[in-house]
């Protein structure tokens, strides 16, 4: 899922909440200093397409009489007050409060469908009927404080980001237990008047050992330097910058090119030059073999053309993809097989990953449950697959991921494997499954972090360590990046057809 508020025009990785866009995001690759586009430069090889988790921008419910007041959520750090004049946020932690700068319009996106809780002072708000449920308590007033204009230091502002990771950091236990205690040993290098850059570059270098996924810190219009803190590459993505590096390129014209023969391959080598190249160049399908059918998806959203300004909403991208669905399942009705490739998936919304499972699914399955860190007394949400009434495929499914799979493509992964007829093939998935929850700082930088944990239907949480195949299959070779991965889809085709396809009469 992405932000239901500012929302980008690149679905990767997916956001809880964001705050209005700080500023253009720098290249990826530690603190950088500069200009530059707001994706990374992995991100730009997919033209725009590729960044957190399209937004889902859902019609908000109708207002009940009782939900006006302050609300504080259970888990998320977040104090919501609404009136009949509209909403407003503010983020709370154990080192103080302090507002959002999101307009009500903006607020009504990611809360404007409310439901009852167990209790008269207790309402989950969500961002559309399905979508993920943020349960919230009534408070008798905001808490003092909240709205007093005032500076915040640095060793404030130090408290407030060591606060939001502890309290909302769900994958401590996976990436860097002591992470914490780390972070206490570096306040006292902390002095109240202490420069900008060297505070970020503190925050930035204890970043660096968690290398997550969905970790960012960016200081954005708040800092002239537009200082910007991502992970960095690993696996597949590592093997190209090392290769940009060893050339002496620019890492963006490697990406390019390597997606370019991603692509290529796929057309050329998997699909035989009778592919189709559809959905805003996200989708490509075709029979890989006689009777093996293929189908890959780039990304969780971003078929339909956005704009910085406007990202498509959920209900566009749906509207969007499900005829290109619909005409690959249905030139698919006689195959025996189906490749779901998912290698270089890079995300996007959850509810796009769950419409595409649906079309794999005879009957009711769950799928996969989230639940929130600090989120106290909330039970997992449970995500059920439905049958579609669409055309859909039944059959035996292969879905192929690698170390690029991320974020709601991982969510794709993790609900096909709740079904029988899906094998998982390839290596294992990034392990980046939260949503991003993007926490505003008070001096106008903005963290952002996962604060969630992602189950399967067995209950195990597969963060940090990523979905691992139930069929190995090598899918990018660090000595050839560039043709491995058609060279492994073509075997993994060919291994697929039945005998009597191969049959001469």
């Amino acid at each position: 899922m992405l932000s239901p508020i500012s929302g980008q025009a690149t679905p990767t990785p997916r956001e809880v909440y964001s705050a209005r866009p700080a500023s253009p995001r720098p290249a990826r690759g530690g603190v950088s200093g500069g200009g530059g586009r707001w994706r990374g430069a992995v991100l730009l090889v997919l033209a725009g397409l590729l960044a957190a988790c399209a937004t889902p921008h859902a019609a908000s419910g109708t207002r009940a009489p009782d939900e006006s007041g302050v609300w504080r959520s259970r888990g998320y750090g977040w104090l919501l007050t609404v009136t009949p004049e509209g909403m407003r946020l503010h983020h709370e932690t154990a080192a103080g409060c302090h507002p959002d700068p999101s307009s009500p319009a903006e607020l009504m996106e990611m809360f404007g469908v409310q439901e009852p809780g167990p209790s008269a002072d207790v309402r989950d708000f969500l961002g559309a009927p399905g979508e993920t449920r943020y349960r919230f308590d009534r408070l008798a007033a905001l808490p003092a404080g909240c709205d007093t204009p005032r500076t915040w230091s640095a060793l404030e502002l130090f408290d407030v980001f060591r606060a939001t990771f502890a309290e909302h950091y769900a994958a401590f236990p996976q990436r860097d237990p002591d992470w914490l205690a780390r972070l206490d040993a570096q306040r006292s290098w902390v002095t109240p008047d202490m420069d900008r850059r060297a505070l970020f570059t503190l925050f930035a270098d204890a970043l660096r050992s968690l290398n997550d996924a969905h970790v960012e810190l960016l200081a954005g219009d708040a800092d002239p330097d537009t200082l910007k803190y991502e992970p960095r590459p690993t696996g597949t993505l590592a093997t190209l910058a090392m290769a940009a590096e060893s050339m002496a390129r620019p890492p963006r014209d490697v990406q390019r090119e390597w997606m370019r023969a991603y692509r290529d391959g796929i057309l050329q080598t998997v699909l035989s030059g009778e592919g189709h190249h559809v959905g805003n160049q996200r989708v490509l399908w075709g029979f890989a073999a006689p009777r093996v059918a293929y189908l890959n998806l780039l990304t969780m959203g971003g078929f339909v053309a956005g704009t910085e300004e406007q990202a498509p909403t959920l209900a566009q991208e749906l509207a969007a993809l499900e005829p290109v669905l619909d005409e690959a399942l249905t030139a698919f009705a006689g195959a025996d097989a189906l490749i779901l490739d998912v290698s270089n998936n890079r995300g996007g919304h959850d509810a796009v990953a769950r419409a595409i499972a649906e079309r794999f699914t005879a009957e009711p399955r769950r799928a996969y449950s989230k639940w929130a860190t600090g989120a106290k007394d909330v039970p997992p949400q449970e995500f059920t697959l439905q049958p579609s009434p669409r055309p859909s495929f039944h059959g035996p499914v292969y879905v192929v991921t690698s170390d690029i799979t991320v974020s709601a493509g991982e969510v794709l992964t993790l609900a096909l494997r709740a079904l029988p007829n899906v094998v998982h093939v390839g290596t294992a998935t990034r392990g980046a499954f939260s949503d991003m929850l993007v926490k505003p700082l008070p001096n106008g930088w903005t963290v952002h972090l996962s604060n969630e944990h992602y189950a399967d239907a067995r209950g195990q949480d597969y963060e940090a360590r990523g979905l691992p195949p139930q069929r190995p299959l090598e899918v990018f070779k660090s000595e050839d990046p560039w043709h491995s991965h058609a060279r492994a889809l073509r075997a993994l085709a060919d291994s697929l057809v039945p005998p009597e396809a191969n049959s001469t009469p």
